[in-house]
């Protein structure tokens, strides 16, 4: 299990450890500024790289495990870092990250936003073992500024200003931002080559949210990070908002601490951070998506409602998607006007006449049908009338609301939210979920003046809590929660993005891989985990060019791949 942690979970986590003597804190910050230290040349061997000190003679004397080298590597570029410290442990993180350079060889710039002085115990240990090989500028001050000057080939920005636990706007971001975009601009110009690495995360955003705090950021603030690395775990703003765009390439780095997932009576000492507020990364499906014997009855009959004449399309998307994910049998419910038309495009799909409110409580009495999808394609009109039958619970115990089924309620969300049950499963993306949840959207979206911000976790648990069922709120960063409060988190960022699903009708192929799983027996929460992960891995497995119809033809390549 991939756990994507709070800053205040982290915190829990650390000072269980340190409490119980496992480790200090002085231990942990020596390990974080060599995690990130190991990570840098991991990610740029390059600057790794042994060579002569540049003057005759060879190598340079290894000082400490080895880790003395040239500050110029075999191309004889000029090897140096720029270390920003802020005035928390995280900054106490970068003085371990200088040191360790200098060390190296490396020639290394330390600035300071703070006061010395004020520094938490661990920083201000690390910042005076620093200040025995180097200085300490301030931040804001003329000498960062001419930091970036042309002349140095490879310079190493260090962003160790804040960390996790940043709960105000970072007021001098702005100064930081300038300098940093014009050394990049001079890198375009062939007048350096700065590499970004955050500490935890780049300062400024908040940990939790993947937001900027403050509501006069630089628009060009985003994405000057190229690396970053993490501890532990990684937090849930590295996933969330703009913290994928941010971040660059995100590391995590082992410091030797053990899962923050722990029961409500802890373990062995650990922290208590309860299962239920834990928020998962989703990860592939168990082998509970693959066919095995049986007939096809055993794996359930899914009823997919449609639109009228000229508005199938999504519903037959999304009954394509049903069936290829493993549902025995699946119907599309079609009004007389549209027979002729959907019966002229499907094979193994079956359709019946389902015209009105009436019809659809009719075919409901046959008991075989165990999951129901409605709103792709589907009229607001008719929504409004097919839905109530369709979510009574003596009927099929598995319900996808989807598109039109959310939005027909946009006006009385809660004469929608009164009828649903757990076996209810609601797949808005922002414009239906801005319509059903609008005092949850609008705390959303307002600007985040403080941390820890209210985020896409935090909507998508109040909306669950409110539908009294599962709600899967879509996005590259889609957040999948239920009445419980149980969290998920598919994130189609970094390794697993997918930037072809934004096509029309990829949503409805998602209802549908949720409704094919839920009439084979999955849970409501595990069915839509698994839809909504393999729903990306097919876009990745077809890759560009795709349109909705590929992703249900892409799922026995995934499948085969899972072992199916």
């Amino acid at each position: 299990m991939t756990e994507l942690l709070t800053a205040a979970q982290m915190r829990a986590i650390e000072m269980a450890a340190i409490e119980s003597g496992e480790v200090t804190g002085l231990e942990l910050m020596e390990r974080a500024g060599r995690g990130v230290l190991e990570a840098i040349f991991e990610e740029w061997p390059e600057l790794a790289e042994k060579a002569g000190d540049g003057s005759e003679g060879g190598a340079a004397p290894h000082v400490e495990a080895g880790l003395q080298r040239s500050p110029r590597d075999i191309s004889g570029k000029r090897k140096r870092a720029v270390v920003l410290c802020g005035p928390g442990n995280n900054g106490g993180d970068g003085f371990v990250v200088a040191r360790l350079l200098h060390q190296q060889g490396w020639e290394v710039e330390v600035f300071l936003y703070g006061d010395a002085g004020k520094l938490p115990p661990d920083a201000k240990v690390n910042c005076q073992r620093w200040c025995e090989m180097g200085e300490v500028a301030p931040l804001v001050d003329e000498r960062f500024d001419g930091a970036f000057e042309e002349g140095a080939k490879e310079t190493l920005v260090i962003d160790a200003l804040f960390g996790t636990g940043l709960v105000r706007p970072f007021l001098d971001c702005r100064h930081l931002a300038v300098a940093l975009n014009g050394a990049q601009a001079r890198a375009a110009k062939g007048r350096g080559d700065p590499k970004v690495v955050a500490v935890d995360l780049p300062s400024g955003m908040c940990s939790d949210s993947g937001k900027w705090l403050g509501e006069d950021q630089p628009v060009d603030f985003a994405g000057r990070a190229n690396l970053t690395v993490s501890f532990h775990s990684e937090k849930r703003g590295h996933r969330l908002h703009d913290g994928p765009q941010s971040c660059g390439t995100v590391v995590v780095a082992d410091i030797g601490l053990e899962s923050g997932a722990r029961s409500d009576e802890g373990h062995g000492g650990g922290p208590v951070v309860p299962m239920a507020e834990i928020v998962r990364l989703v990860e592939a499906p168990s082998a509970l998506v693959c066919k095995r014997g049986a007939h096809k009855y055993s794996h359930g009959h899914a009823l997919i409602l449609s639109g009228g004449a000229g508005k199938t399309g999504a519903a037959r998307l999304a009954a394509r998607g049903a069936l290829r994910i493993g549902a025995g049998l699946v119907t599309l419910g079609v009004p007389h006007e549209a027979e002729a038309e959907v019966a002229a495009q499907i094979t193994a799909v079956m359709m019946r006449e389902v015209g009105d409110a009436e019809a659809l409580r009719v075919t409901l009495q046959d008991a075989r049908f165990n999951a129901l999808c409605l709103g792709p394609g589907l009229g607001i009109e008719r929504a409004r009338a097919l839905v109530p039958v369709a979510v009574r619970a003596e009927h099929a115990p598995y319900v996808v609301l989807d598109a039109d089924a959310l939005t027909a309620f946009a006006g009385a969300p809660d004469e929608l939210f009164a009828r649903l049950h757990p076996g209810c499963v609601l797949t808005p993306h922002e414009g239906e979920f801005r319509r059903l949840f609008p005092d949850i959207h609008a705390k959303l979206v307002a600007p985040a003046t403080r941390g820890p911000a209210f985020s896409k976790v935090d909507a998508t648990r109040a909306a669950a809590e409110r539908a009294g069922c599962t709600v899967l709120f879509k996005g590259p960063d889609t957040v999948i929660a239920d009445a419980s409060g149980r969290c998920s988190l598919n994130s189609a960022h970094y390794e697993r993005a997918a930037p072809w699903l934004a096509t029309a009708g990829s949503g409805d192929v998602l209802a549908g891989f949720i409704t094919g799983l839920l009439a084979r027996g999955l849970a409501p929460m595990q069915a839509t985990e698994s839809g909504a992960w393999l729903h990306v891995a097919c876009a990745r497995a077809f890759g560009p060019g795709l349109i909705a119809e590929d992703l249900p033809e892409m799922l026995p390549q995934v499948l085969r791949e899972l072992g199916a």
